[in-house]
């Protein structure tokens, strides 16, 4: 299983990118710093001119992989959701039973996330901090309309839509399984920036996680 996993390579839709940062070891240093560098000082403050005097490279090299540094930004939230994909995938694969089936995708979603070595250029744990704080600005634009259509946003609603079957499965009659699914991915997201960032908005905790929170709120809606 684990050498199966390290041939695993996360397909990016290529509107996004103007050359595929995973074919040289150029485009996987930009992946690699970017994370760290949005990481350490935020999305505002991030340029392509301090990511090229961090890696030694030209500026205008890493404008040959990327437009601007918001394809950037959602090239790297949906690396994020598709490396989230293949672990549900694996995970619930074989579960037969439909509860079971949810509640292991809304732990594989919201738990706290921990370094997968089957990507080494790709902090995992970083990313996910960057997609907890920054992940809404590749989507909030006037141009989302657009970019959905290009299919910029294509696993996020992948991974609504498993959800969203999942749900089905449990509650056919349920009105709302769309609502919900979407629910699921933006509390995960949401619950754990409050915890970090403003904690007296939550009672989420390392005791009361998100994990717990969300499956409550699922199950306890989808009993009526």
């Amino acid at each position: 299983m684990d050498r199966l996993l390290q041939n695993i390579k996360i397909a990016i839709n290529d509107n996004i990118y103007l050359k595929d940062p995973e074919s040289s070891e150029l485009g996987r240093r930009i992946i690699e710093y970017s994370i760290i560098l949005i990481d350490e000082m935020g999305f505002e403050a991030f340029t392509f001119r301090k990511l090229g005097e961090r890696i030694k490279s030209n500026e205008s090299s890493i404008y040959r992989y990327f437009e601007n540094k918001h394809k950037l930004l959602v090239y790297l939230t949906s690396w994020y959701w598709g490396w989230l994909e293949y672990q549900l995938v694996f995970a619930t694969y074989s579960v037969p039973n439909a509860q079971e089936k949810l509640e292991k995708a809304i732990e594989i979603i919201s738990r706290t996330k921990v370094e997968d070595h089957n990507f080494g250029h790709i902090n995992e744990v970083l990313l996910n901090r960057i997609v907890i704080n920054e992940s809404s600005k590749s989507y909030l634009t006037k141009e989302v309309k657009q970019e959905n259509k290009d299919g910029y946003f294509v696993i996020y609603k992948r991974m609504v839509n498993r959800l969203e079957e999942m749900i089905k499965s449990i509650a056919p009659a349920y009105e709302f399984p769309a609502s919900l699914a979407s629910t699921i991915m933006e509390t995960a997201l949401h619950q754990h920036f409050l915890k970090e960032h403003l904690p007296s908005l939550t009672n989420c905790s390392q005791e009361l996680t998100t994990t717990n929170f969300i499956k409550q709120v699922v199950f306890n809606t989808l009993k009526k």
